[in-house]
């Protein structure tokens, strides 16, 4: 297996000075595209609810993610408490929205990567990961000097700001953000997100123009590249084809796609009726019908195809 990018920043000092460049973000707190300007180091919080320490709510070897993430040994995911976003349909509100999980330091974070290298896993996951980008970058960066060796996973909403993923750039190998809308409105309603679709554009080109295509070893474990979600919402409110469109035009066909049909209400859904229900069969090949209209034929879906 070839070695992750980020054992390159560590050799030269690159990958510790990236580490201080975005705590600085944190004194006027610019590290999503809220850039809602609290100085987290200082005690406050920022819209997300998170502060100066990352929070976690657990750590474990996760056999669900698509397969070249999972592969045979479990993906080492990380799962990060607080969101840059308020999905009212989100299926872990207790950790996004609730808070669930505790704080705990870089080191312990670090420490938690060597534990799940020692269990053998083919990567380290951060799951909702865009908040806590600055301490995650520190704890790479003790990691690294620790031992670790495995590739990183970007395991986020797509809600990501430029400079924070410009940060990123040769630490992270494989990117597996959302492409949750193609509306603003319906951003705003349901996810409170200003701006998600430019804001989700830029990063899903950003994050191509680091990583490229998804590349695989032999096994069908992945080393480096991007795959994109998208969650087939009711109603079309995700305006799928419209996200299918934009992916292939800008980035190309051999992009990985996950589509994914369990969408079910939860957390504040049945304040909105339109979104109140499951999507159904009808819904959901539809949106495999605009896949493949644009192209994209690679990746993982759910249900009968």
């Amino acid at each position: 297996m070839a070695a992750p990018s980020y054992l390159k920043l560590l050799e030269n000092g690159e990958l510790e000075a990236r580490a201080a460049a975005a705590r600085d973000m944190l004194r006027a707190c610019a590290v999503c595209p809220r850039s809602c300007g609290v100085d987290r180091l200082a005690g406050e919080r920022g819209a997300c609810g998170a502060g100066a320490l990352p929070a976690v709510s657990s750590f474990n070897d996760h056999h669900g993610e698509e397969p070249p993430i999972s592969g045979t040994r479990g993906s080492g995911t990380i799962f990060l408490t607080h969101c840059s976003l308020a999905c009212a349909f989100c299926q872990n509100y207790p950790i996004s929205q609730l808070g669930n999980g505790a704080e705990v330091s870089c080191e312990r974070l670090a420490d938690m990567m060597l534990r799940l290298q020692k269990r053998g896993c083919h990567n380290i996951n951060f799951v909702t990961p865009t908040h806590f980008m600055p301490q995650i970058l520190e704890a790479v960066l003790l990691a690294a000097r620790a031992g670790l060796r495995l590739p990183l996973v970007w395991n986020s909403s797509g809600y990501d700001s430029l400079d924070a993923l410009r940060l990123l750039d040769g630490v992270v190998d494989i990117y597996l953000p959302d492409s949750k809308y193609s509306n603003d409105a319906h951003a705003l309603k349901y996810s409170g997100a200003p701006e998600y679709t430019r804001h989700n554009r830029a990063a899903l080109r950003e994050m191509f123009r680091q990583t490229g295509a998804l590349r695989m070893d032999p096994d069908g474990v992945a080393v480096r590249g991007l795959i994109i979600r998208h969650l087939v919402l009711p109603g079309d409110i995700s305006g799928t084809d419209e996200v299918f469109r934009f992916i292939a035009r800008e980035l190309g066909t051999d992009v990985y796609m996950s589509i994914m049909e369990q969408y079910f209400p939860a957390h504040r859904a049945a304040k909105f009726p339109e979104i109140n229900r499951r999507i159904t069969e009808e819904e959901y090949e539809a949106a495999l019908d605009s896949a493949e209209r644009h192209g994209l034929d690679r990746g993982w879906v759910q249900g009968a195809r």
